[in-house]
């Protein structure tokens, strides 16, 4: 961004470093996404990159700046129902970043060790490698379940939390003005917003994380420093040693986020039995299972490295809901339908999405994941079967042609390069 300012025009209310816009904007098109209500893309945006940014300094610099209405898109939830989800404009996503990449560090200082959600240096797998180690020492788990947390966060309560540790004139009135920048729906129908920070946005997760920090987080480690838990954005557990102290907790809890507006759904909270050999069987009506993260943590049957014994153990796997998403990804390839293709065609389609769901779920019971690589390469030979003639009516054919081809080419698709290669049993 060189271009320079006009004579005259220098004097500005707010001190803001042109190179935290250039970062900003860096940082924005790295994490690519599509264009917000002004249909403007990054392709377009590039054209006039210069002139863009110099606009959104300046306007953020002398107090206009002034964001357009959030493009408001719906996802699928698991459960059937829809999630709203929200698109800033590629200006507006680059000025919540340069706020972002402003009070990030200062609030890294802060947030908890176990909040591990949308933070630098920690991830989802942190948080379930930590939950599973817990569940070997606690003998029972609350699983918490927060009705719409980013839809209800209480603007008042986060703006409050948010002076705490942003004291810049600037950037309390921008981040004020992105909380209340209404929904806009692809029909153009605009919709006013009290509440909630937008799923999607670039700030969104850095103030959802600062407001869970100070309702649950800090008052946590206040409170019931003996309670350890992991938090990865709203979704949480706790580990406690009594089925009674997990009840003791549930309602506390309850009564916590209710103070502070939000809503716990006691019907989606759990309390859940870490069952292992080194412990007896819950009561009746005691569930021994919970979700955390796409992983299935619950009672599976070990072996000892050393001794061969086999035993119990309370362990993550990828969870049911996570393999019937992947099934029915594959199931959108249709790749019975491109028979025209060559089978390195198909690899080169398939393999950004196999190789993220192998970079996460392979990560702990490599078992369970292995059963859905499995199925994959069923699929990959059904395609065989029906693309070769000589292929289409002997399926052991097809099934020893893609063990051959992966042998020669293991690099071909991502999961065979994981070691998840076809082993067809006879």
């Amino acid at each position: 961004m060189k271009r320079k300012e006009k004579t005259g025009n220098s004097a500005k209310p707010f001190v803001i470093d042109k190179r935290w816009v250039w970062e900003a904007y860096k940082a924005v098109k790295r994490n690519k996404g599509c264009a917000g209500v002004d249909r403007i893309d990054f392709k377009q945006f590039d054209k006039h990159m210069q002139d863009n940014l110099y606009k959104l300094w300046n306007r953020m610099s002398s107090g206009c700046y002034m964001p357009e209405p959030v493009l408001q898109v719906e996802i699928p939830k698991s459960n059937g129902g829809k999630r709203p989800l929200g698109i800033p404009t590629i200006l507006d996503r680059i000025a919540q970043m340069t706020v972002v990449m402003q009070i990030t560090p200062r609030l890294e200082a802060v947030f908890h060790r176990d909040s591990y959600g949308y933070r630098p240096n920690k991830s989802a797998h942190d948080a379930i490698a930590m939950a599973r180690e817990r569940c070997f020492k606690y003998e029972w788990v609350l699983d918490m379940d927060i009705s719409k947390f980013f839809d209800t966060i209480d603007h008042d309560l986060l703006m409050k939390a948010v002076e705490r540790h942003v004291q810049e004139r600037w950037m309390l009135l921008y981040i004020e003005r992105w909380l209340k920048v209404p929904y806009q729906t692809r029909d153009g129908q605009q919709i006013e917003r009290t509440m909630g920070v937008p799923q999607g946005s670039v700030i969104g997760p850095v103030l959802a994380n600062l407001f869970l920090h100070y309702v649950f987080d800090k008052w946590m480690e206040i409170n019931y420093p003996q309670v350890p838990f992991e938090r990865y954005a709203d979704d949480t557990i706790c580990h406690v040693k009594t089925k009674e102290e997990a009840e003791r907790m549930k309602e506390v809890i309850m009564q916590r986020f209710s103070e502070c507006k939000l809503t716990l759904n006691a019907e989606k909270t759990r309390i859940v039995h870490c069952e292992d050999s080194n412990r007896p069987e819950g009561g009746d009506g005691d569930e021994n299972s919970f979700d955390f993260l796409g992983y299935t943590f619950r009672p599976r049957a070990a072996r000892n490295g050393k001794t061969g014994q086999v035993f119990t153990a309370f362990t993550p796997a990828i969870s049911k809901k996570s393999v019937k998403k992947i099934n029915e990804a594959m199931k959108s390839w249709k790749l019975h339908s491109k028979l025209q293709w060559q089978v390195n065609q198909i690899a080169e389609e398939i393999n950004p999405q196999v190789r993220g769901w192998t970079n996460y779920y392979a990560k702990f019971g490599k078992t369970e994941f292995r059963r859905v690589m499995y199925h994959l390469n069923e699929k990959l030979a059904h395609w065989a079967r029906r693309k070769f003639k000589i292929l289409r009516k002997k399926w052991r054919k097809a099934q020893v042609w893609l063990m051959s081809l992966s042998r020669r080419e293991r690099g071909m698709f991502a999961h065979w390069s994981y070691g998840y290669v076809p082993n067809f049993a006879k």
